[in-house]
């Protein structure tokens, strides 16, 4: 009788899922997603400009120069100053330090978190994962921004309290993506050959499970990038977000948006376009990357 070990066996199971070469669906993306390059174009074109922002502009975000306040684009300040004298063009390159560190942060955090809770609540099963989505349930009840700002109103304000405000919202949200194809992975053959082997469930779930989650998390991901930078700037603006002097788009929309806005538009027009140019390119980049990962959609 021919015995097979049991690093042969679990081969076998590897090979039994589906996977895509990431280099191929880049290929795909590029090919057929024109409009998700140009997002991810902005998106790499924001990212430069985070990291090389010393070098990029001669002033400091907090420089005031109180003979130029509310000077117009051009000459020495090329998108004009605010109402301290501050260089425009300076605090939006280092407002998006702020807006990608708060956004990376809180859709890296939220996602993972998602992630792990809604493999593990459709693994389970059971009471489990009944009690489990009754609490998601309650957390999806809230809108994204109502309850950012109870989770600020309770912790205060700060970086470190906007990003815990803004992933709150986001574990729901994933958790209950995550799950629903999870539920489907759990009934597929490996993941029953898996347990006959004698593995542990936390073997099965992070070797067997989540990566056939990826997919439908990359997309989750980028969209919660975009999100979450625009809800890092709609607290700022509120006055519960970021606050002085550290630079961030928000902060500068608040300061300009309502008492400038007929003598010195430009103070609120540059954050407003820079806001919109960040989540307009992550959104265009999550619509390419589902559009490529998505099984329904890769035959279009």
């Amino acid at each position: 009788m021919t015995t097979i070990s049991e690093s042969a066996l679990e081969a076998q199971i590897e090979d039994l899922e589906d996977k895509t070469p990431w280099h191929q669906a880049a290929m795909k993306m590029a090919r057929k997603q024109p409009v998700g390059v140009a997002g991810l174009a902005v998106v790499i074109l924001m990212i430069f400009a985070a990291i090389f922002a010393p070098w990029l502009t001669p002033y400091h975000p907090e420089y005031n120069d109180f003979a130029a306040m509310l000077t117009a684009p051009g000459g020495e300040y090329i998108l004009g100053t605010d109402q301290f004298g501050r260089d425009i063009f300076t605090r939006i390159l280092y407002g998006a330090r702020t807006a990608l560190f708060v956004g990376f942060a809180a859709a890296t955090i939220g996602a993972v978190v998602g992630l792990v809770l809604g493999v593990a609540s459709a693994y389970f099963g059971g009471a489990f994962d009944l009690i489990f989505q009754r609490v998601m349930d309650v957390f999806m009840a809230f809108p994204l921004i109502i309850l950012a700002l109870a989770v600020v109103a309770t912790l205060g304000t700060g970086t470190q309290n906007v990003i815990i405000a803004i992933t709150i919202p986001f574990i729901p949200q994933c958790a209950r993506v995550v799950r629903s194809n999870a539920l489907a992975i759990r009934e597929i053959p490996y993941v029953d050959a898996a347990r006959a082997l004698g593995f542990g469930h936390m073997r099965i779930i992070l070797r067997h499970m989540v990566p056939n989650v990826m997919a439908p998390f990359l997309i989750l991901f980028t969209a919660f990038v975009g999100q979450a930078i625009l809800l890092e700037a709609s607290l700022s603006y509120l006055g519960m977000g970021v606050q002085e002097p550290t630079p961030a788009w928000g902060l500068m929309l608040q300061g300009g948006a309502e008492e400038y806005a007929e003598s010195a538009p430009w103070v609120a027009i540059w954050p407003g376009v820079a806001i919109s140019l960040a989540v307009f390119g992550f959104n265009l980049f999550g619509d390419a990357v589902r559009d490529t990962l998505d099984p329904r959609l890769r035959s279009r």
